[in-house]
């Protein structure tokens, strides 16, 4: 027969209590997180409720970011998904007009982030996928040097 003795006991007791005092967080994050996913899918003009959905939240934020539905195939490829996970919460973050650091903050501390994007007074500008390929027309009239081309060399003088 086996013999328990209190120390086994105060130890599953402990190991309970960490385990409810983390779940209690955890819960509050993901509701935050739900709820700050709801309120862009409503600036961005898509029903809010795709946000609780699991696959379908996916599908929807590729509409937002202007990508093609096939990207969500791209999640299954180990190592490729986390790529593609950087590359939509760039285009996301485009999507409402700001740059690339605040997609470092939605990356790394999306706590507080994705509610400051959720209900701030940040404005939806449309899908990010033409302005982040650069395909803005270019205008001259603001002093733009093009790298790739620069201007031919003045004639030499007399």
């Amino acid at each position: 027969m086996d013999n328990y003795d209190s120390t086994s006991a105060g130890t599953v007791a402990g190991i309970a209590a960490l385990i409810g005092a983390m779940i209690i967080p955890i819960i509050i994050i993901w509701v935050v997180m739900v709820i700050s996913h709801w309120k862009i899918y409503e600036k961005a003009g898509k029903p809010g409720w795709a946000a609780i959905i699991p696959i379908y939240n996916f599908i929807v934020l590729l509409e937002i970011v202007g990508k093609p539905v096939w990207w969500i195939i791209l999640l299954l490829v180990p190592c490729v998904n986390i790529v593609i996970i950087v590359w939509v919460t760039n285009l996301l973050s485009k999507s409402f007009g700001q740059s690339e650091g605040f997609t470092v903050g939605l990356l790394l501390l999306g706590i507080v982030f994705y509610p400051m994007l959720g209900f701030g007074n940040y404005q939806y500008l449309g899908p990010s996928a033409k302005e982040a390929g650069g395909l803005r027309p270019i205008d001259p009239s603001l002093g733009y040097k093009d790298p790739f081309n620069p201007p031919p060399p003045p004639p030499p003088s007399v």
